[in-house]
């Protein structure tokens, strides 16, 4: 598909107080599980001009790795991204074992069931975990990672060069559901849920990582309202992603009795482009991998001194999304959705 990619104009005064927030451009590497709302990240993430995707990876998660890989070529050819290498990634969690997929969420295909024609572009040779790998060594302390889908790619990653968390400059993703209930069940969250064991890999890491939990994102939410000004609005694609979001729409009625989207992926982009809007804390945090509450994710967050070492013990913190500016990270998703 044709680019649509022209150079930045003056804009208005929104459009330029949105841009004097973000900061200045970012290599960005896109670790994915598309899905609907991870569709409207990747989509804003391709069109800002001050974030530089160099790629996508992709794994299990919302739909089958080899699915994620489809409709991440399929979101490239959308935004006129050729240039974007997609790398597919693991197709299971470390441990094994068939992965857990979301179409009731997400429909069969990821993409709300709306019919797409099959990509023209082709994925990479190279796996995802070899993608990163090259890209962070290349560029060591210049690669941001957005983290959208289960960790298993950077787990890999990080077995595979273990100067790794030295290398990457952040890791910005979303997961987990710090102290509030998860979306499996009570206990956690899908991402985290999906490979718990990778994501104790991450969080231990000793890279700088920042986690946006359903804590936050539930807390946004594109309501049907918001939903009908997309669709009314100039966006070249605005009727594509309303057609798309409607599956999704219609499953949060059903499963939360929400009438319209949490924006799940777009509140966790935007922590990465617009850290401004959100509050952090630092703590360490460990994942559960056994029992009832696998997938739960515990941050100790430095209340209390410790009589003796414990799981926590000797590992760097994290920085964890604690509280949010709902209205004005609102504006800012819907402003850049509209421009897609």
């Amino acid at each position: 598909m044709e680019s649509d990619r022209s150079a930045p104009h003056c804009g208005n005064r929104e459009e330029n107080e949105d841009r004097a927030a973000l900061r200045g451009c970012e290599k960005l590497i896109i670790d994915t599980d598309p899905g609907i709302d991870d569709s409207l990240a990747i989509l804003m993430a391709l069109q800002l001009p001050e974030v530089e995707v160099v790629g996508v990876t992709t794994v299990f998660g919302n739909v089958c790795t080899v699915d994620a890989t489809r409709n991440a070529l399929i979101l490239c050819e959308i935004a006129g991204r050729p240039d974007v290498p997609v790398a597919e990634g693991a197709h299971e969690p470390l441990k094994g074992g068939k992965p857990r997929v979301a179409h009731f969420a997400h429909g069969s295909n990821g993409m709300g069931n709306i019919t797409l024609p099959p990509p023209l572009l082709k994925k990479s040779e190279k796996t995802a975990s070899e993608f990163i790998v090259e890209k962070v060594t290349q560029c060591p302390g210049e690669v941001a990672i957005l983290a959208l889908g289960p960790l298993t790619n950077l787990a890999l990653a990080i077995r595979r060069d273990s100067s790794f968390a030295s290398k990457v400059k952040k890791v910005v993703m979303l997961g987990g559901a710090f102290f509030a209930a998860g979306s499996i069940n009570p206990a956690a969250e899908a991402n985290i849920y999906a490979d718990p064991e990778a994501a104790d890999v991450l969080f231990t890491s000793g890279a700088d990582v920042t986690v946006v939990g359903r804590n936050i994102t539930t807390q946004v939410t594109l309501t049907d309202s918001d939903l009908s000004e997309l669709r009314c609005s100039r966006g070249k694609h605005s009727q594509l992603l309303c057609d798309m979001c409607m599956f999704y729409r219609d499953w949060h009625v059903k499963s939360d009795g929400v009438y319209g989207i949490f924006l799940h992926d777009p509140v966790s982009f935007a922590a990465l482009v617009r850290p401004d809007l959100f509050t952090f804390k630092k703590g360490v945090v460990r994942v559960e991998t056994q029992g009832i509450c696998v997938g739960h994710t515990l941050m100790d967050q430095g209340l209390k001194k410790w009589n003796s070492p414990n799981p926590w013990s000797d590992y760097s913190p994290i920085s964890v999304a604690w509280a949010v500016d709902v209205p004005n990270l609102l504006a800012f998703i819907k402003n850049q959705l509209m421009k897609l």
